[in-house]
């Protein structure tokens, strides 16, 4: 029983393993900041996507430190983790809003 479970525990964590992509960034480059914390206004049509925003420097071990360039205080930064980011290719970030008109029966 043990050695089936052990069997399929690594087989599961070798295919995990091999989707993971190594994500390699840049200072200046442009990233959006996925907010898993998004508590304000819960619904499924929000993005949990922010930003843009520019890499000011890459720490070691995933560390990355953000500014934003629109921002009135450009010289705030702050540091996340790389896995919470993706590379913004440009373009404007649209929010799906639906307005309904109802009407008295």
């Amino acid at each position: 029983m043990h050695e089936s479970s052990r069997l399929y525990k690594e087989k599961v964590k070798a295919y995990h393993d091999k989707k993971l992509l190594m994500k390699d960034f840049r200072p200046g480059q442009r990233v959006l900041l996925f907010n898993s914390r998004l508590k304000l206004f819960p619904g499924k049509l929000k993005s949990k996507w922010s930003g843009p925003f520019t890499i000011k420097e890459v720490k070691p071990y995933g560390a990355v430190e953000l500014f934003d360039s629109h921002s009135e205080t450009p010289d705030k930064t702050w540091i996340v983790n790389g896995q919470r980011l993706k590379l913004y290719h440009g373009g404007n970030i649209e929010r799906l809003a639906i307005i309904m008109q109802l009407q008295d029966p």
